[in-house]
C-alpha cells in the first residue's frame, strides 16, 4: 500500500517544477498549479477526511480515490493547455491528498505497536526511490518529462484495485453526540500548548521542505553545480534510499530520545543541507553526499509527527487527526513555498544566473529557528496509556 501510494507522488513532484516552464505557462499559472495540492489538503480537513472517520471503510475511500485521480493523472500525460492540467490537477490533488491520511490510519489501525509505523511508512520511501531510478533511462529532455504524469496514473489505478485487498477498516461512531463532525474534535486539541506547537512548528517545516523541492532541482542543474537533467531524480532519490534506513530505526530513536529530541533533529537536518548547498556548490561530491540528510529531515520530524498524532489523539477521529496536521505539512506549509519561493527566485536571480547562497542561507536560518522553538516549548506529557489519550 505505502509502495504504491508514494510512487504516485514521488514521480511527478521533484520534475514539475522544471516542467511547467517548458508548456509555456506564466508564473502566476504556475504558482496556481503548484497550489492545487495544499488547497487540496485544506479541503480534506474538512471534508475527506470527515467522511473516512464517520462514513466510509478506509480501504474503499482509498479505492475509490485512487481510481479517480489515477485516470486525471493519466490525462496530465497529454495535456498542455492550461486550463484543462489545472482542472485535472486539481481534481487528482481532491482525490488524492485524502489518502496521505487514510494509509496512515489503515497502518495504525492494523499495527500492534503505533511504534512499528516507521518500518510500513518505509515502503512509502521506497516506492518515491523506485518512481526515481527508472526515470533515469527515459528523462533524455525537458519534453520527456511528460513520462512522469503516465507512471503516476498508472501506480494509482494499480493501488485502486490493491486497495480492495487490504483489511477492513471500518468507520467509528462518534464517542459522544456532539462529536460527530470529527475535524471539530480533532481542532479542539489544539488547546493544549504542546499540540498547537507543534502544529506551528509542522508549518515552518513544511515551508522549509519545499523551499528544497523547488531550488533543489534547480540548483543541480544550474551552471554552479551543472548535473545533467537525466540524473537529477536519481541523486535526489539519494535521501529516500536515506530514508529508507531512517524508518527502519525510527521506532528505536523515539524509545531512546524521545519525542522532542528526535523531531528536533529531523528539523535540524535541513539547516546543515542548505549551508551545504550556499557554502560548497562546487564540490559536487559533497552536494551529492548531503542528500543522505533527507531521511533524518522527513523520518524524524514528519513520521515521527505522524507517530504522535496516533498516540495523543482519540482513536475515532484518527484520520482527521492526521488531517488536522496535513492542513500544516501538505497545506498551508506547500501554500506559503510555493508563492514565496518563486517570487524569492526570481528576486535573487540577475542575469540568468540566480543566487542560490542567499536563498539558502534564509531557508536555514529559518529551519534553525523552528528548531530552537521546539527545544524551549514542545513538552509533551508522559503517556501512561497512549490507547486512551
Amino acid at each position: 500500500m505505502m509502495v504504491l501510494e508514494f510512487v504516485i507522488w514521488g514521480a511527478w513532484l521533484p520534475l514539475i517544477f522544471s516542467y511547467l516552464p517548458t508548456l509555456g505557462f506564466t508564473a502566476l499559472q504556475r504558482a496556481v498549479i503548484l497550489n492545487a495540492f495544499p488547497v487540496a489538503a485544506l479541503v480534506a480537513m474538512f471534508f475527506s477526511n470527515q467522511f473516512a472517520d464517520r462514513n466510509f471503510a478506509a480501504e474503499k475511500f482509498l479505492a475509490f480515490s485512487q481510481f479517480v485521480g489515477g485516470l486525471a493523472m493519466v490525462g496530465l500525460a497529454f495535456t498542455r493547455d492550461f486550463w484543462t492540467f489545472f482542472a485535472l490537477m486539481l481534481i487528482h490533488c481532491l482525490l488524492y491528498v485524502p489518502t496521505l491520511s487514510i494509509v496512515n490510519s489503515i497502518a495504525f489501525a492494523n499495527l500492534k505497536d503505533s511504534k512499528d509505523f516507521g518500518l510500513v511508512r518505509m515502503g512509502g520511501t521506497i516506492g518515491w526511490v523506485l518512481a526515481a531510478w527508472p526515470l533515469y533511462f527515459i528523462l533524455t529532455d525537458t519534453a520527456s518529462m511528460r513520462w512522469t504524469y503516465l507512471i503516476a496514473g498508472v501506480a494509482s489505478l494499480a493501488l485502486a484495485g490493491f486497495s480492495l485487498t487490504l483489511p477492513h477498516t471500518p468507520p467509528k461512531e462518534a464517542v459522544v453526540e456532539e462529536d460527530k463532525l470529527a475535524w471539530v474534535e480533532a481542532v479542539r486539541l489544539l488547546k493544549r500548548p504542546f499540540v498547537c506547537v507543534l502544529w506551528i512548528v509542522a508549518f515552518v517545516d513544511a515551508f522549509v521542505l519545499n523551499a528544497y523541492f523547488n531550488w533543489a532541482g534547480m540548483f543541480l542543474g544550474s551552471p554552479q553545480v551543472g548535473i545533467a537533467t537525466n540524473r537529477i531524480m536519481p541523486i535526489m532519490s539519494i535521501g529516500q534510499v536515506a530514508e529508507i534506513l531512517t524508518m527502519a530505526i525510527l521506532g528505536i530513536t523515539l524509545k531512546r530520545l524521545g519525542w522532542r529530541l528526535t523531531m528536533m533533529l529531523g528539523i535540524f537536518g535541513h539547516v546543515i543541507r542548505f549551508i551545504v548547498f550556499a557554502l560548497f556548490p562546487r564540490e559536487t561530491w559533497l552536494i551529492v553526499l548531503v542528500f543522505v540528510l533527507h531521511g533524518i529531515c522527513y523520518a524524524f520530524f514528519f513520521a515521527a509527527v505522524y507517530i504522535f498524532v496516533d498516540e495523543y489523539f482519540p482513536k475515532d477521529v484518527r484520520a482527521s487527526a492526521q488531517g488536522l496536521f496535513n492542513v500544516m505539512i501538505l497545506g498551508l506549509g506547500v501554500i506559503a513555498a510555493n508563492t514565496l519561493c518563486p517570487a524569492m527566485t526570481d528576486a535573487y536571480t540577475a542575469a540568468d544566473a540566480t543566487d542560490f547562497r542567499s536563498l539558502f542561507l534564509i531557508s536555514a536560518a529559518i529551519a534553525l529557528a523552528a528548531t530552537v522553538s521546539l527545544a524551549l516549548f514542545f513538552h509533551p506529557p508522559a503517556l501512561k496509556q497512549p490507547a486512551q489519550a
